[in-house]
């Protein structure tokens, strides 16, 4: 990657994502907010609903991140889901203070509820 694209690529943000359907082996193209903190790149979202672009990734990691935000660039990466509790939690409440803006306490009140049923993936450039 040069210069530009690594800024952007660890700055997080909007961008759309490229994954390989789990049923159809099709391509599915979503937009998504990924979020960078200390060089570790993840794709989360709020708990309560199934979604196709985590069905996708947990049957093929491998997908394309299209950054398009100042610099348009298509990076191939790959997914890890996160799937232990402890690291769900730590992830999940940096996300839900640092990232996102909650106060403490209201992420101690919602954090069991995270924990238990947001999407989580950590995904590096491959």
């Amino acid at each position: 990657m040069d210069t530009a694209t690594t800024a952007a690529f660890d700055l997080g943000g909007v961008a759309d994502i490229t994954t390989i359907g789990a049923k159809t082996g099709n391509p599915r193209r979503i937009e998504i907010n990924f979020i960078a903190l200390d060089g570790e790149h993840f794709l989360t979202g709020h708990p309560g609903r199934p979604r196709d672009w985590l069905a996708n990734l947990n049957a093929n990691p491998e997908f394309t991140l299209h950054l398009k935000q100042g610099v348009r660039a298509d990076i191939p990466v790959t997914a890890q889901l996160i799937t232990e509790p402890a690291d769900r939690e730590a992830v999940l409440r940096r996300i839900l203070l640092e990232s996102w803006g909650n106060p403490p306490e209201k992420v101690d009140h919602i954090i069991d509820r995270w924990v238990d049923g947001a999407p989580l993936v950590r995904f590096s450039a491959s």
